[in-house]
């Protein structure tokens, strides 16, 4: 662990991890199990926003509670494998705002090609989090951030299941200032930006599709 990567090592998250690598897990299965994962990585991801206090009356007497403290959270999907793990940070904090980027991966060059943005406005008073399950070469997720940077955003982390250590080399060198929590460092990229031993495109094994 180190300032600019978090690994969870959380049981659970190992646990459902291993089950969604297993290329036996059905699409359902995969899906509940990103979900549910995703659950997990928020709670680590969450840790640091910032606390005020509130004046309630809990059935015994009143108090000063803890509460989040101004805007709530901006969370960003990486299209198209990003919008798996949106329910599971959506479940914890419904009132977050969402927002879109479209970007697919040119099969040559393996540099991304962008199709789509749209944000929430008011980023630069948000902390937003930019999810997507794989950091493979970490060319799209640089370009992504690049992408909220461009928009306000100033306090962006990075959420994924699994990182390769040439994307997290990557996204330091593009991007210092935005950690990245994940539940797994693998080994390498293959020749075609494939994340070993990983779990195959994320995408196809979410939604069912080749």
């Amino acid at each position: 662990m180190t300032d600019h990567l978090t690994v969870v090592d959380h049981p659970l998250v190992q646990h459902k991890l291993t089950l969604m690598r297993d290329k036996g897990t059905s699409t359902a299965g995969f899906r509940r199990l990103l979900r549910e994962i995703t659950q997990l990585l928020a709670y680590e991801i969450t840790r640091e926003m910032p606390l005020t206090t509130t004046t309630i009356e809990t059935p015994m007497e009143e108090m000063e509670a803890p509460i989040l403290a101004g805007k709530k959270l901006a969370l960003v999907s990486i299209l198209r494998a990003g919008n798996g793990m949106l329910d599971g940070v959506l479940e914890l904090i419904p009132s977050a705002r969402v927002g879109f980027v479209g970007l697919y991966r040119d099969e040559e060059t393996l540099e991304p090609v962008q199709y789509y943005f749209k944000a929430p406005e008011g980023l630069k008073d948000r902390l937003v989090i930019a999810v997507d399950p794989m950091l493979a070469t970490g060319n799209s997720s640089a370009a992504a951030v690049d992408l909220l940077k461009e928009a306000g955003a100033n306090n962006i982390r990075f959420l994924c299941l699994l990182a390769s250590p040439e994307g997290v080399a990557r996204m330091k060198e593009a991007h210092p200032d935005v950690p990245i929590v994940t539940a797994s460092l693998d080994r390498e990229i293959n020749a075609k930006g494939y994340i070993l031993p990983g779990l195959g495109d994320a995408g196809d094994r979410m939604f069912g599709t080749k």
